[in-house]
């Protein structure tokens, strides 16, 4: 990954070249909370870039879909961090509808686990392998939420 990271009057920020993988924190209503992987198809200005999305589509269908988003809404992937179990409580981005949504671990059956998502009140039920420990880009490093 080419990231460089440029100091600024209130935080670091991140300049990305095309090619580097991303995450995109969406500000659609309804998908806040949530972030999708996509790759940097060009600078636009200081503050934009294109996007494609890896996993979301067009509206037709017909590939993926690109857009210009600002860069506040644009991180570096976070590192994996493996997890082996998860307790009641944890902060965790859980895989579902083609992107990482922010939950909180509700409760345990078998080897699933019950991730409540405040933002959009629903409780649904996933495997570990579809659970991260939730991290957050902060000043240019990255902050686990699990300690």
């Amino acid at each position: 990954m080419h990231v460089k990271k440029k100091a600024s009057s209130s935080s670091t920020t991140m300049a990305f070249q095309r090619g580097d993988r991303v995450e995109i924190s969406s500000k659609e209503k309804g998908f806040e909370g949530s972030y999708y992987t996509a790759n940097v198809i060009a600078r636009l200005f200081k503050e934009e870039y294109i996007i494609q999305y890896r996993t979301l589509m067009k509206e037709d269908g017909f590939g993926p879909l690109r857009e210009v988003v600002s860069a506040d809404q644009i991180q570096p992937l976070p590192p994996e961090v493996p997890a082996t179990r998860f307790s009641a409580g944890d902060v965790v981005d859980a895989y579902e509808k083609d992107g990482w949504w922010v939950g909180t671990i509700s409760g345990k059956m078998g080897s699933n686990y019950f991730v409540y998502f405040e933002n959009t009140n629903e409780e649904i039920v996933l495997p570990l392998g579809l659970l991260r420990i939730h991290q957050n880009w902060v000043n240019g490093s990255w902050v686990s939420s699990k300690t």
